[in-house]
């Protein structure tokens, strides 16, 4: 899969091209990424990029014409793909989209905007859809182009070392968080592991896993609950650790004091 970034800082993507899984799936050619840098697209000899706004304002704008100028070179590659501005107006990037963009292996171009953001007649004129990673705002729109890379590239088949990886992932699994992770020893500073997991039984491992999970979606993120129609999922769980002794609850991070306030909403 290719991606095109255009952006003033190309240099800040040099550690995330360089480091981890990722960085080697771009190195072993499963991922392509090509920069752009809209100064050289300009044409005076202080490489504009950037101008005062009308109307008045804080800080600059980036000039629609070198924009302009470095989409029609990636063009002309004919590997453009769909073209992304990353800003806080656009769709909230999610799991759903990183594995859409996985599967269709279609190129994607990301503008990564700096400044006060970039002139909207640019944005028009090419019909380029929105991207935001969150409700903040960021120096600039590489740090956000890190990110939607990433999560895409992770999901590209014989990236990650286990293919289980990426599908058991906190949203890959029905949307919902994933439950806590433990290794060696089984006991550290007087802390145990939950009992279960030491059990052998695969089934009731991935059951307890599943709802620990649906619990700590629901006090985390109780909208991905709603969203989903997973609370008849909730009162399930609730019902079922209810079972548990004390230290199983303990142990898997749930606060009895939370659940009890979860079950006067679900039960």
């Amino acid at each position: 899969m290719k991606f095109n970034v255009v952006s003033l800082f190309p240099t800040e993507f040099k550690q995330f091209l360089n480091m981890g899984v990722v960085g080697r799936a771009f190195y072993d050619h499963l991922a392509e990424v090509q920069f752009f840098n809209p100064r050289n697209y300009t044409h005076d000899m202080h490489q504009t990029v950037d101008d005062r706004p009308y109307g008045g304002g804080d800080g600059m704008v980036m000039m629609a014409e070198p924009l302009q100028n470095t989409l029609q070179d990636i063009k002309s590659n004919g590997e453009i793909g769909e073209v992304y501005y990353l800003s806080p107006k656009g769709e909230l990037w999610s799991e759903h989209l990183a594995k859409k963009w996985a599967d269709s292996q279609q190129p994607k171009t990301l503008i990564c905007g700096r400044y006060g953001g970039i002139d909207q007649r640019f944005l028009m004129k090419n019909n380029i859809k929105e991207l935001s990673i969150g409700d903040y705002v960021l120096s600039g729109g590489e740090l956000a182009a890190m990110v939607i890379m990433d999560s895409v590239v992770r999901k590209i088949p014989n990236v990650l070392g286990n293919e289980v990886s990426a599908n058991e992932d906190s949203f890959a699994k029905k949307g919902l968080l994933e439950a806590p992770l433990f290794t060696r020893p089984s006991e550290w500073e007087s802390m145990t592991i939950p009992s279960v997991l030491l059990s052998g039984n695969h089934q009731k491992i991935n059951r307890a896993r599943e709802k620990v999970s649906l619990l700590i979606t629901a006090l985390s993120r109780p909208d991905i609950i709603i969203k989903n129609n997973f609370q008849s999922d909730v009162m399930e769980a609730l019902e079922e650790v209810d079972q548990w002794t004390d230290q199983e609850i303990i142990s898997w991070s749930l606060n009895k004091d939370e659940l009890q306030k979860l079950k006067e909403i679900y039960l």
